[in-house]
């Protein structure tokens, strides 16, 4: 099941960003799902299926948004690995 929601915008806001209204939606998603990705809220698979994209096609797109792919801080990392 899909939903579909609508949002309004000013025309003049597809030529500042030099998009056409599909490219801006594809890019709003996107741009969306790096962010909740980057501050925690969603794997990246998932964020992979809200922004419509393939798992490597999203890391790409983390990289262009220079969000690093890993949700784990260095020193969340060395404690785990003292941990075990």
């Amino acid at each position: 099941m899909t939903i579909q929601i609508s949002i309004e915008l000013p025309n003049d806001v597809f030529s500042a960003l030099r998009s056409n209204p599909e490219n801006f939606v594809q890019e709003m998603r996107l741009a969306a799902a790096v962010k909740w990705y980057e501050v925690g809220m969603l794997s990246q698979s998932k964020a992979a299926e809200i922004a419509g994209v393939s798992r490597h096609q999203f890391l790409e797109a983390l990289h262009r948004y220079n969000v690093s792919p890993f949700q784990v801080t260095p020193e969340e990392l060395a404690e785990e690995l003292e941990r075990d």
